[in-house]
This record gives structure tokens, sequence and C-alpha cells, in this order.
């Protein structure tokens, strides 16, 4: 049974090599030795996590991201990611680089959390991003032979 799922809720996501990109997540786990067990990915509008963040989490604003950590301490991770396909590709065309690169660098991020990193404060942020960083320039890399 696969342990990294992708699901749709009201959005589809046209991605080329969706099974390697999950095969990669649970490899990212193993690199930062963290147990996985299961980890839905769930796609969708802005509207759709707009209301996700104003009912579980009190916010009022669009995100391309919201991770739910749904196992107890010390056990091996089983969450929720949701990812706004809108979100991402916005994203993607303010920072001028592809959809493809952000959504995995998204993808990435909440595989990221789960694995105990933060991005709250500055220092947290630029680790965050370091991390995010290797992880695409390795699945890139991978991806190419």
């Amino acid at each position: 049974m696969k342990r990294i799922m992708f699901r749709y809720a009201d959005r589809r996501l046209t991605l080329a090599q969706k099974t390697a990109i999950q095969e990669f997540v649970e490899k990212l786990f193993t690199k930062e030795k963290t147990p996985l067990a299961r980890i839905n990915y769930i796609f969708c509008s802005d509207e759709y996590l707009l209301a996700i963040n104003r009912s579980f989490l009190q916010h009022d604003y669009y995100t391309d991201i919201i991770t739910f950590g749904l196992s107890a301490p010390g056990k091996p991770v089983e969450a929720e990611i949701y990812i706004s396909t809108e979100r991402v590709k916005d994203n993607a065309g303010q920072l001028d680089i592809s959809f493809r690169d952000e959504m995995l660098r998204v993808i990435f991020h909440g595989a990221l959390h789960l694995c105990g990193y933060k991005d709250k404060r500055k220092a947290d942020i630029a680790l965050m991003r370091k991390r995010e960083d290797h992880y695409l320039k390795l699945f890139l890399k991978a991806s190419v032979h």
C-alpha cells in the first residue's frame, strides 16, 4: 500500500511523474530520520482551503498549504496536507518560476513540517527554505535520469 497518496477535493492536479514524487517524499522522511505511516495530499481551490483555514485555524486569509499532523507523539507520521493549486499557480507567477517547481517546493514544505521544521521565526524560515531547496534540487537531479 502506498504511504503517500494524492487526492482531490475540488481541483485536479496535472503534474508529471506523480509516482516518482510520491516515492521521493517517502525518501525525504527516511533521510530526515522520521518514521512515516501515511500522508494524504489533498489538492483543492483557494476557496476550499480558505474555508479550512477559517474553520480549523481561525485565520481569514488565503494560503497555499495547511498541514495537519494526525499521529500521536512518538508514532510514525500520519497526516493530511491540503494544497491550493490556485495559490501555488499564483505564487509561481509572482516568483517567476514554473508551476511544477513551486508545487514540488510546497509538497516538500508540508513533508518537512511533519519532520519537525518550523517557519514562524526568521531563522526557522531560512532553514526551511534551505531544506526545500535541497530536496527540490535532489528531486530534479534524479528526475533528469
